[in-house]
């Protein structure tokens, strides 16, 4: 009885770890199958510009968007409290009359589920339909899906960053990208199960 108890138990277990390698897998192809979109006249304009803070990259796209007038306003989301605007975005960054009408740094976000709030406050402050989500591309399926889910009236275009140092075609040569997209992948299936529980 005993042996049969632990054949079930390792039955299931060996289930659950080939659902969660499936599932990673795909998770790593969504993440691919990404590409940074060119900023140009073929890429529509959105209402809003939204960043979510995480590295340069992504703050330097924002700002291409802005200035090549791809949104009204950007707002760049969970800037931590100690760092300074003049860090963010040095004088060269972006011109005067843009720094003042168009940029709000979001300070209130610690995490995605925050900065997904952060947007949604600002969104509706401004009465705006429409956005650009700006962040990495391995964050971009936790983010489209907890966005998605705050802000369900809302428009969301996705723009996938591609962090240089994020080596995706040979992501299981790499220490580091593995251990990032492990990570990002159970903050996903985290979320996903959170919202499912209707926790978040």
């Amino acid at each position: 009885m005993l042996a049969a108890k632990k054949l079930l138990l390792f039955f299931i277990l060996g289930v659950a770890l080939t659902c969660w390698g499936a599932g990673f897998l795909f998770f790593v192809d969504q993440v691919k199958a990404y590409r940074q979109p060119s900023v140009d006249a073929a890429l529509s304009p959105t209402q809003a510009i939204v960043v979510l803070t995480g590295g340069s990259e992504r703050v330097v796209a924002g700002l291409d968007l802005l200035k090549a007038g791809k949104g009204v306003k950007l707002l760049i989301s969970g800037v931590h409290a100690s760092v300074k605007e003049a860090s963010l975005l040095p004088a060269s960054a972006l011109p005067d009359d843009l720094r003042s009408c168009c940029v709000v740094l979001g300070r209130t976000a610690g995490n995605t589920r925050g900065n997904a709030a952060e947007t949604k406050s600002f969104m509706e402050e401004h009465h705006y339909d429409t956005m650009t989500l700006v962040t990495a591309h391995y964050h971009m399926p936790r983010s489209l899906l907890l966005f998605k889910s705050a802000m369900a009236d809302k428009q969301i275009t996705p723009f996938p960053v591609s962090p240089d140092s994020v080596d995706l075609p040979s992501w299981w040569r790499r220490l580091g990208t593995t251990s990032l997209l492990f990570g990002e992948y159970n903050k996903y299936l985290f979320a996903t199960v959170c919202l499912w529980l209707g926790v978040y």
